[in-house]
């Protein structure tokens, strides 16, 4: 299995310490964020992560680099324009051309405490024949239009925390959304997510939204949704990132 970390943002909600530092070097613990997110890969199955960074992360990259971090295969993508997370996650597919097995999205500023999802995830596709699992919460129905939101049947079994899903709307109004079920910064996505990629229109805010092209994979191949019990950290704003210290802190 392949993982794709995207963390190319800019952090402009982290001004102004991400001119210094990325917003995914940040430390939580005595690591930075991006080490405990391929952590989480590795730990999924993850044979090789393919970071997505802008031109300016070249600290990232050194810092991978450097000795005893980490052993994996690390590979490079650059963003060089910021046009959204599908347009970002497509930058790895030259590195990812002729892949056949599902592909690991985590998001670099997304950090789960607790239980990780992706090796749950991973148990799930393989369960299903290969199939695509995309990570879920629950949000109130305010927030529901800050995500993609899913609409799907609870499966039998997978302790009420599987779905299979029928469609996915991204960022909808309250009244329009279909569930609470937001889509929660982790995905394993059929490799066939590429090449919709590439067609892929702009949708909401005039980005080219991952949401939109799962939603044309869902019309080809089942895909399925693993509402996790970790807790999600969005490690983006100086709020959240100290929300995830403090979860981090209380689930060890």
């Amino acid at each position: 299995m392949k993982a794709v970390i995207p963390a190319a943002g800019h952090g402009t909600r982290f001004l102004p310490v991400t001119r210094a530092v990325p917003k995914e070097m940040l430390p939580v613990g005595a690591k930075p964020a991006v080490q405990l997110i391929v952590e989480e890969a590795l730990a999924a199955g993850a044979e090789e992560v393919v970071l997505v960074v802008s031109p300016e992360k070249e600290l990232i990259r050194r810092y991978f680099e450097g000795d005893g971090v980490l052993a994996p295969r690390i590979r490079w993508a650059v963003q060089t324009e910021q046009r959204g997370l599908g347009h970002a996650v497509l930058q790895a597919a030259p590195l990812l051309a002729g892949e056949k097995e599902p592909v690991l999205v985590l998001l670099g500023d997304a950090l789960v405490a607790g239980e990780p999802p992706s090796a749950a995830m991973a148990a799930i596709s393989r369960a299903n024949g290969g199939a695509s699992v995309v990570g879920l919460e629950e949000v109130p129905l305010e927030r529901v239009s800050r995500y993609g939101i899913v609409k799907g049947d609870l499966c039998e079994g997978g302790d009420g925390r599987v779905y299979r899903l029928s469609d996915l709307v991204e960022k909808p109004a309250p009244d329009k959304a279909p569930s609470r079920l937001a889509i929660a910064g982790r995905y394993l996505l059929s490799p066939a997510i590429f090449g919709l990629l590439a067609t892929q229109v702009p949708g909401a805010g005039g980005e080219i939204q991952l949401t939109d092209s799962i939603r044309r994979l869902l019309a080809e191949a089942p895909v399925f949704g693993y509402r996790y019990p970790g807790r999600r950290h969005d490690i983006g704003n100086p709020a959240g990132y100290l929300e995830c210290l403090n979860g981090f802190a209380a689930a060890k």
